[in-house]
């Protein structure tokens, strides 16, 4: 993979977010009307902890969002090529270290099903299951907590 780099995302990068959102292939089938409508504006990246992580060709590979108040995991993605190399491990890593920083004791995640183990293994634990929302999501979600130390 080489080295990778987060960095703080800028408004310029609202377009390339968006679209790695729209084509990753998590959010295909059952799950694609969820992401149908996601649109990162520079607006949102102003308002929230957005950072991007990249390769050393500036090769977009993922992103995290984060809003501070109440304190919550708002999305993350891995790019498709880079699933599985460590990338997203890295970007909650920082996410914690963020957290920490601005002085939070903890993080919401309302996980996408498929992602809920990748959270549990990096520490989070489940604190509860969220009802569908018709139309958007027609399914559960898990609802889990990273405390942090």
């Amino acid at each position: 993979m080489g080295q990778v780099t987060i960095t703080r995302a800028s408004t310029e990068d609202a377009q390339r977010l968006t679209r790695l959102c729209h084509v990753s292939s998590s959010y295909q089938g059952v799950y694609a009307e969820a992401i149908s409508t996601v649109e990162l504006t520079p607006a949102y990246i102003t308002q929230h902890l957005v950072f991007l992580a990249a390769g050393q060709d500036a090769h977009l590979l993922g992103f995290y969002s984060l809003i501070r108040d109440p304190p919550e995991l708002d999305m993350l993605f891995v790019a498709d090529e880079a699933q599985g190399r460590g990338v997203g491990r890295l970007l909650v890593d920082h996410m914690i270290e963020q957290t920490r920083q601005s002085g939070l004791a903890g993080v919401r995640v309302v996980s996408h099903p498929p992602a809920e183990g990748f959270y549990r293994r990096l520490g989070a634990r489940r604190i509860g299951t969220l009802p569908a929302k018709p139309p958007m999501t027609t399914w559960e979600r898990p609802e889990l907590w990273f405390t942090i130390t």
